[in-house]
């Protein structure tokens, strides 16, 4: 099967986006992006055993060592930057070095904001091994640790040399984390896409199958949109802010339930119902396309309910510090139907406690 190249244009700075199998063994394409003489590789004790070696085999010649990391979101932390700096340290890498970071989005993030702190700044290499991270954050360059607070409250924007998307690694992807990656998916039909939207319901078993063709098809086209949103708006002034539909809600839940509790894709797909049923109940659209989620996340094989253990007040606390808000007003995103998000400024913090609640968000476990 050919390798898929798309390219994120930023101005004079491009990148290519390489999807398709075979591509961590294809070390001559990878490290023609890469331009000094040590390298790093990030990783975690899941990943580590599966893909490192074959990484390393590619870096033969240069001054290379590997960290890594435990597995989870719970380890998405300053402490585990910490260690990225040791580690670059211990390998003498100076302004010319390069960070790999092989994993899912928690080693993206984290590796991407070590390189973007290191020397003000080296090249990283995305590798990511999780369908969530190939189709989401490994591409645009947003790079984050977490904080008891909240999630992502520490980054920066820092864009990649390069994203090889291997699609072998989702062979060894458990089921649980291939489904949370579909929501990322279905959020790109969702939130600009209707016609994509279409083609995911009529792909849906294929893709809930992992039927390659279907499952690199929707990569690409969801690789594609993002790296269009990316190019008009890097730093997420505008349009940007549209690919955080369902994630408001989302981050609120993983943060109150305690990281791990539920993965990022499956808080994004329950967020994404709570977004479509707010704008239901503010009058930006009918419940017929909120319907119409539900009914593609559920075949996708993703949760749709919120979990008990998180009350509506105490989410609507977490809400608050989302990064899109302004002078101390809830901003989300909504819908006004399949394919048409927008930005809400000023959303009444009542409709929101309204809809958390109808949903069942105020229960206790």
């Amino acid at each position: 099967m050919s390798v898929r190249e798309l390219e994120v244009a930023l101005g004079a700075r491009r990148y290519p986006i390489w999807i398709g199998p075979g591509l961590l063994g294809d070390a001559a394409r990878w490290r023609a992006r890469m331009r000094g003489r040590h390298a790093l590789v990030v990783t975690n004790a899941t990943v580590a055993p599966l893909y490192l070696e074959r990484v390393r085999a590619g870096l033969a010649g240069l001054a290379h060592d590997a960290l890594v990391l435990p597995d989870g979101e719970s380890f998405k932390t300053l402490d585990s930057c910490a260690r990225v700096f040791d580690a670059l340290a211990a390998l003498g890498a100076t302004r010319d070095a390069c960070v790999l970071a092989l994993g899912g989005g928690v080693i993206g993030d984290l590796a991407g904001f070590a390189a973007a702190c290191w020397m003000r700044g080296i090249d990283f290499v995305q590798m990511p091994t999780t369908l969530l991270a190939m189709v989401d954050s490994s591409v645009g360059g947003k790079t984050a640790v977490n904080l008891p607070a909240g999630k992502n409250l520490v980054g920066a924007f820092h864009q990649p040399r390069a994203v090889v998307a291997d699609t072998d690694t989702l062979a060894t992807l458990p089921a649980r984390e291939y489904r949370a990656g579909l929501a990322e998916v279905a959020k790109i039909g969702a939130l600009g896409d209707a016609a994509f939207f279409a083609w995911l319901e009529a792909h849906a078993d294929a893709l809930a199958g992992r039927a390659s063709d279907a499952l690199i098809e929707a990569i690409a086209h969801a690789c594609a949109r993002k790296a269009g949103v990316v190019a008009r708006d890097e730093t997420e002034q505008g349009e940007r802010a549209l690919l955080n539909f369902g994630h408001t809600f989302g981050h609120a839940l993983e943060a109150e339930l305690g990281y791990g509790t539920l993965l990022h894709g499956e808080a994004v797909a329950i967020g994404m119902l709570l977004a479509a049923r707010l704008s239901a109940r503010l009058g930006l659209a009918g419940t017929a396309d909120a319907e119409r989620l539900r009914a593609l996340l559920t075949r996708l094989g993703l949760p749709v309910d919120a979990p008990p253990g998180a009350g509506a007040d105490a989410l609507l606390a977490r809400m608050a510090l989302d990064k899109k808000n302004e002078a101390g007003r809830l901003r989300l995103i909504l819908w006004r139907g399949i394919g048409r998000a927008e930005i809400a400024a000023g959303v009444d913090a009542g409709a929101v406690r309204a809809v958390l609640e109808e949903q069942g968000a105020g229960r206790r476990a």
